[in-house]
């Protein structure tokens, strides 16, 4: 049994001028405003849009990034609908496999403290799943049906593609206060690196940090 933290990495490379320069030709199109572009218009008019709520214009632009968290956490982040999606199979994948290490890997809850009396029960409980799982498979189960019981603390990865208007709505949603802790451990830290590629876009969504 393996226990790791949640993390995200950005699958394009991203420059975050050219994303506000292109954003201004396709909006400017809306208006025929094409001739007011100028070396540093697309700032104001990215702001402006933004501001209107005409945020159509920046869905032209996407963004991929790679997501490790627990399944838990993959089952709220599926529930945007304007998104594409490629997450680990556990139908496909045989944690039994030397490829895995032969062990299952969950993510460690960050709302317990490891000496804590609820992360031992936890990690008791863990432990007791894996060897369960690797036992119906040896005893001939297929991953298919082997996954019947593994739990939401499972390790997961999954590849979301998303406009950024669509990102802008999962910001606000799952930095929030109201959040899961461990959705806003992965979609904090995401949104810090987005407004630091492209803040125009992203820097106007307010959230406290993570403590």
């Amino acid at each position: 049994m393996k226990t790791i933290i949640p993390s995200v990495e950005i699958l394009d490379q991203i420059n975050g001028e050219d994303i506000i320069k292109s954003i201004e030709r396709y909006g400017r199109v809306c208006y025929k405003s094409e001739g007011r572009i100028t070396a540093d218009s697309a700032r104001k008019f990215i702001t402006n849009i933004i501001a209107s709520g005409h945020e159509s214009v920046i869905e032209h632009e996407k963004i991929s990034v790679r997501i490790i968290c627990d399944r838990g956490v993959s089952h709220e982040i599926v529930r945007h609908r304007i998104a594409s999606y490629s997450q680990e199979s556990t139908r496909y994948c045989n944690y039994s496999k030397d490829k895995f290490a032969n062990e299952l890997t969950f993510i460690k809850p960050c709302f317990w403290e490891e000496n804590s009396e609820q992360y031992q029960t936890w990690k008791k409980i863990m432990c007791e799943i894996e060897k369960t799982y690797l036992q119906l498979i040896k005893e001939g189960a297929a991953p298919q049906e082997a996954r019947s019981v593994l739990p939401n603390s499972l390790k997961t990865e999954i590849v979301v593609t998303m406009n950024l208007r669509e990102w802008r709505h999962f910001f606000q949603l799952r930095t929030s206060k109201r959040a899961h802790p461990q959705m806003r451990e992965i979609a904090v830290p995401l949104l810090k690196e987005f407004q630091t590629l492209i803040p125009i876009v992203f820097d106007d969504i307010i959230v406290e940090d993570l403590n």
